[in-house]
């Protein structure tokens, strides 16, 4: 069975980052790509908050960037996937989906989370033409725009209410007739002249020739004034939250109710001697990927120190 001084897994920004930091201390860094190569920022289109590009950079192009830099600096990049883990001692123990088995002396878990959607078919279909999962990431391409946010929580209410600095005018379709969101949030959001909530409304699908043009929508659906219409939009936000993709390792590492790797304070470290988490697997809140780059370069530093002890 071979044994690994540094495993990584996942591939996107916190993956890469942590990968060229470990291969540039000589750790041998291997790197587990997972079932996305580059994360979840290769599902959208051009990025222009990543610092060093002020003309905007192709995401998948950004990405790859990364993963060519990681293996200028040593990295073993493999297509594989964790499917299970043994962490109650050193080295730990890590099945893949090859039906390979490895352990390894210290891992950083970079395995991100997966942005919860409708299930429409429709959503594939305009992925990065129109929908999106990311207010912040995607919200200035609507500028002065009109725009829907599906959810009725808080993040769906904090991400309408970004968008309505932006757009000029915000939908807020909500399934229930109410929103589960906090009070104060609620109210920044009937406060909002630019934001009409649409209660007790489903959607069906989405229309538009070279991207979204509008949601197929139903009110009150299954009930006896059911209604179907088409609402005009430019943009369709996912708000109803993530999965983090912590599974294979949650019998070891603490996580929070939802599945969030807990890590000591503002460092990358896990209640697991020698591994570490760093990107969107154990942040609940920022889910950017200049904040996920920079989690990535601190687990690398944590992981040198730990095997050098």
């Amino acid at each position: 069975m071979e044994n690994i001084k540094l495993l990584i897994v996942g591939s996107g920004p916190a993956g890469y980052t942590a990968a060229i930091y470990a291969g540039r201390a000589n750790l041998s860094p291997v790197l587990i790509e997972g079932l996305q190569p580059g994360g979840q920022l290769t599902t959208t289109t051009e990025v222009e908050n990543f610092p060093g590009f002020p003309e905007g950079v192709d995401a998948n192009e950004l990405m790859d960037n990364m993963r060519q830099q990681a293996e200028r600096f040593g990295c073993d990049i493999r297509s594989a996937t964790v499917v299970r883990t043994d962490l109650s001692q050193s080295p730990y123990h890590l099945w893949l989906d090859d039906e390979s088995e490895i352990t390894a002396e210290s891992i950083i878990i970079c395995t991100g989370a997966s942005a919860k959607y409708l299930g429409l078919d429709d959503e594939r279909k305009y992925m990065g033409q129109g929908v999106s999962a990311c207010a912040t990431c995607d919200g200035f391409f609507y500028r002065k725009k009109v725009v829907a946010v599906v959810g009725g929580g808080d993040t769906a209410c904090e991400e309408a209410t970004y968008l309505a600095g932006l757009a000029s005018k915000v939908y807020l379709i909500v399934r229930k007739p109410y929103l589960r969101a906090s009070q104060i949030m609620q109210e920044r959001v009937f406060g909002n002249p630019k934001i009409e909530v649409l209660f007790e409304t489903n959607t069906l699908g989405l229309y538009g020739e070279n991207g979204v043009e509008g949601a197929h929508l139903i009110f009150r659906k299954g009930e006896a004034d059911e209604r179907t219409y088409d609402l005009p939009i430019d943009g369709f936000f996912l708000a109803i939250g993530h999965r983090p993709n912590s599974d294979a390792f949650r019998p070891w590492v603490k996580t929070d109710e939802t599945g969030y790797i807990l890590t000591e304070g503002d460092s990358p470290l896990t209640n697991v001697p020698g591994v570490f988490a760093a990107g969107d697997v154990a942040d609940p809140h920022y889910r950017q990927a200049v904040v996920a780059a920079g989690s990535g370069a601190k687990a690398a530093i944590e992981a040198e120190k730990y095997l050098k002890q």
